[in-house]
This record gives structure tokens, sequence and C-alpha cells, in this order.
């Protein structure tokens, strides 16, 4: 086992939990030692060279820092800047444990924990110590490499997030409009953590029929139905040590959302015409563009699922609200095509970019892709204009037809979703920007543009 060579140290203030880091640890690792006095860690710094702590959220002391976990989470950074940190926290602490990744803790733990994985998080953060500055041997493409490219806030906020929660082991729930990226996060995502030698299995749950699910996903043995004529993994075994990608996952009935539960609560699967449950170890990353929490109060989607998904949040913003990074992708996307075809094409001309900008963009990137793709195509030099942009409309901000049947502006749509968001959170400006993928500044923009 890697961690034979690795000295830990353990700081909680329950004594049970030391006692059991301790009984579970000492024939796994080279030392194992444990304090209940947070205090004591600068003095135990001193004295010891850790490769792992694992450093407990909250302690019952005298200092008042309001978190003493991120307080000393903070001065073990200012001692040795190369430890690997693991904060032990409880379920409602979550926040609070993503804070502390941005503060410099490499992972985080919840308490109770299972011991498999405990040892694996360690094992993993300890992998990553020693590896310290050395390549890795499979070339990962950097956010600049794909269609993730950005300088608008709200993306930014974005990317700085996936930075800190890819190594982690953390359940993903991203949200978004359809064209907004989801399955391009959810492969950064794995291409950034520590399981991207293994597999990235994506499924597409919107496309499952309801007889198609539990095999597709679960597997199913010979014979287990009609056209079972072999045995076969379904989309978790198949995911095994990697990342499963369910994709659309408000799509799915409450019966089929009450099956995805128990196997993401036993961290096990049973193949349709069979009662053995395998095993499964995966990274899980859920998307959707459907509203979840509202069918979740109109008891359409199930809350504890909702609560497995969503350890942690992304919100991806959509076009329209990410202002020049347009004109970036644009560009992006021309550079790729311009190759594909074969054709010299190296610049987007002013009035064309005009034209990106003040287009919405309803299809959002995918629409803005196909976009690029034709004006490669129908360029007649090295420039794109703005005759080679078809965007099915004018540069004037599109309509939309309403289920009714009448005509809605981009800008009329925009407001109405605002004040919907700022009502279903009784004026929390913070949580309707978190809802919409925007900054707090970004919305008030658009409160003033709006008069709201």
């Amino acid at each position: 086992m890697l961690l034979k060579n690795a000295k830990i140290l353990a700081v909680d203030d329950d004594q049970d939990v030391l006692v059991a880091v301790k009984m579970l640890l000492r024939p796994a690792v080279k030392e194992i030692i444990t304090e209940k006095n947070p205090e004591k860690i600068p003095s135990l710094l001193a004295q010891h060279q850790f490769d792992l702590i694992l450093l407990d959220m909250n302690y019952k002391s005298s200092l008042n820092t309001g978190n003493e976990g991120i307080f000393w989470l903070r001065k073990i950074r200012e001692v040795n800047k190369t430890v690997a940190v693991i904060m032990i926290t409880a379920y409602g602490d979550i926040d609070l444990a993503v804070r502390s990744v941005k503060e410099g803790a490499n992972d985080f733990v919840l308490k109770p924990w299972r011991n498999e994985r405990l040892l694996e998080t360690l094992e993993n953060c300890y992998q990553q110590t020693i590896a310290g500055n050395k390549q890795p041997t499979k070339k990962t493409s950097s956010i600049t490499e794909t269609s993730l490219l950005g300088s608008s806030e709200a993306m930014q906020d974005v990317l700085y997030k996936i930075e800190k929660i890819a190594p982690t082991d953390a359940n993903i729930l991203i949200l978004g409009e359809n064209g907004t990226g989801k399955t391009e996060v959810a492969k950064l995502i794995h291409q950034k953590s520590l399981r991207n030698q293994k597999p990235f299995v994506h499924a597409d749950l919107g496309s499952l029929t309801e007889s198609l699910f539990e095999s597709e996903l679960f597997g199913h043995k010979k014979g287990a139905f009609t056209d079972a004529r072999e045995d076969r993994a379904g989309r978790f075994e198949s995911a095994n040590e990697g990342t499963l990608f369910l994709d659309e996952i408000g799509n799915i009935s409450l019966h089929q959302q009450a099956k995805l539960l128990t196997v993401l609560q036993n961290r096990e699967v049973t193949r349709l015409g069979t009662n053995a449950a395998v095993s499964i170890d995966i990274r899980l990353i859920s998307a959707t563009n459907a509203p979840i929490k509202e069918m979740a109060s109109q008891n359409q989607y199930r809350k504890d699922l909702i609560y497995r998904l969503n350890t942690i949040e992304i919100t991806l913003p959509p076009l329209r609200m990410r202002g020049n990074d347009v004109v970036l992708l644009g560009e992006y996307f021309m550079k790729n095509y311009g190759e594909k075809y074969h054709k010299n094409v190296v610049e987007i001309d002013e009035k064309a970019k005009l034209k990106l900008r003040q287009y919405a963009f309803p299809g959002n990137i995918r629409e803005l892709q196909h976009s690029i793709e034709r004006a490669v195509i129908m360029a007649d030099n090295q420039v794109i204009t703005a005759k080679d942009l078809d965007l099915n409309s004018s540069i004037e901000t599109p309509v939309m037809m309403s289920q009714e049947g009448s005509t809605l502006r981009i800008d009329e749509i925009e407001k109405s979703t605002i004040l919907k968001a700022i009502e279903r959170y009784d004026g929390n400006i913070t949580k309707a920007a978190r809802e919409l993928g925007l900054t707090r500044t970004a919305l008030y923009r658009r409160l003033g543009k709006y008069d709201i």
C-alpha cells in the first residue's frame, strides 16, 4: 500500500474520532500521531515532517475565529505549503468544506466516513504530494484548450470552481440551459481529477425509456428479458474507479429516482435477472436544464436524491449573459473549423463581432458553434464578415414564441426569469444570482437595466 511510507497527523477534539483513526491507520501507515488540541499544531509541525494532516473543521476551544478549521488550515499553510491537508466535516458543513478547498485544503471527507473511502482519499492526496511537480504521464487539455474559454466574471467563477473541486471526489450537479457546455464541464472535471486514467462514462438519461433505464444503468444477466442475449455490465459498472456522468438527470420519473437513490446510498448495483450485488466506486457528475429544486417543492423530484447529487453545484451562465465571451468562443471555433475545412480564415471583422454580441443565442454555445462552422464554409476570403453569419434573425434582439403563440422578446424573457429567481429566494440577491449563473455584480447591472 502506498501509505506505508506516510507520516500522518490527525487533529480532532472528539477522542472517539481519534481512536477510530488510529486503529484504522496504524497498520496502514508509517506513523500516525493524534492530537485533541489544535493549538498544539504549530509545535507539532516544528517537531515532525508530516506527509498528510487530517484536520477537523470545528473545535470546542476558546479561539473565536468563526471557524477554527479554516483558521488552522491557514496556519498550517504558513508553515508548510506542500503537506496534504484533508478536512474532516459533518454533512451540514459542506459549504465550509468547499471553502476550505479554496483556502488550500487538498480534499475533505464527511463524517461518519466509510473506512475504505477515507483510505482512498488519503492515498490519492499522498500520491499528489509525492508526485510534486512531475509531469503527468497522460497529457490533458487545459481550460484554454477547450470551448469553455471565457473572460466574463460569471465564467471565471465557474472555471475557478472547476480547478478547486476537480481533484476531490465530491458529487457534482451541473445546472444550465441547453447548449451551455454541461458535458464539456463534466469532461474537464474528469480530466483534472485523480481518476483521469480511468473511464469517463456518459449516460444520457433523457434518451432512456422506462424499460431500458435499469438495464442500461445497472446491467443485466442473459435471459433477464426477451432481448437479453448475453450478460452485460451497466453504466455504473463500466465507470468503476472512474467518473459516471448522468446527463438530463431531471428527466427521470419518481420510480427511476428511487432506484437511482438506492444505488447511490448503497454504492452497489444488482444486474437485472440476478440477486448478486456488485460494489461500485465512482465519482458522480450529474447535469440538467430542469428546475429540479422547484420540482422537489412540488413533489415531482425527490429531495433526498438532490442531496446525493449535489455535494457541490455549478451553474453555467447562458451565452447571452457572458458579454465578450461570444467573440472569444467564435474565434476559437473559427480556428478549429478553418483547420477542418482547410480554409485559411484568420479573422472575424468588427461588424461580424458586433452581430455576434447583439444576438441572444437561445441555443447558447451549440448554436454559436454551428453558426461559425457555416460562416467558415461560406467565407470568401480570410475574414468572416457579417453577411457570412446566418443567425436565423436580424441583429436586433430576436423574438421567441410563447406556448400561447404570442411573441416574447429575449429581454422580456430575461427580465421575467430574473424576477422569478428573486421572488423564489425572497429577495436574496446572492441566491438569485447563483441560480441564474451570475455574479452579484452582474445581477445588479441587470436590475438597473430592467429598472427592477
